[in-house]
């Protein structure tokens, strides 16, 4: 065996067809694609026509909603939280707020804040600055003698809309 003798086998590369290059090469003139109409011509999509019957993806019917107003928080469960205080990850004794519980690790994404959910136990004294908490979570909380605060979320575009503003109102004033 040579190095120049080295290739593939057989039909392992297939080749590309070459569309419109004479009639004798059997794919000229239409190109495969049969005679007139919409199918011959290029960029035509007719996927799911049946004939001129109603479609299916048109006859079933439509279900649900998306709720553009509902708020997107990042959860974390005591039972988590408590891991990572045990582990060292978290500082039991400093505040914990979604900053703290981003870098640890549990809390991913989350548009407006962080909510404690009460999935797990805690037995740490900890204290929680976050946007939301469980009935059940706040109440585990402060029966291990911690404290939860909630806090307003402010989403990062309305905080640009006010600081625009803010500047919009401080331009109108040095002109007046």
């Amino acid at each position: 065996m040579k190095l120049n003798d080295i290739r593939d086998n057989q039909g392992a590369r297939k080749g590309r067809v070459r569309v419109g290059r004479g009639i004798g090469s059997g794919l000229g003139k239409t190109g495969g694609r049969g005679q007139k109409g919409q199918k011959s011509r290029s960029g035509v999509s007719i996927k799911g026509f049946e004939g001129g019957q109603m479609p299916l993806h048109m006859r079933l019917p439509k279900r649900g909603f998306n709720n553009i107003f509902a708020k997107d928080y990042a959860e974390a469960n005591l039972g988590q939280i408590q891991a990572l205080v045990d582990a060292g990850k978290i500082d039991g004794k400093a505040l914990i707020d979604h900053a703290v519980l981003k870098a640890a690790g549990i809390a991913r994404g989350g548009k407006d804040g962080v909510r404690i959910l009460a999935k797990g136990e805690v037995t740490a004294k900890l204290s929680f600055k976050v946007a939301g908490v469980s009935k059940t979570a706040k109440e585990a909380i402060e029966k291990a003698g911690g404290s939860v605060e909630v806090i307003e979320v402010v989403p990062a575009a309305e905080k640009a809309a006010a600081k625009k503003g803010t500047a919009l109102a401080a331009k109108k004033a040095g002109k007046a």
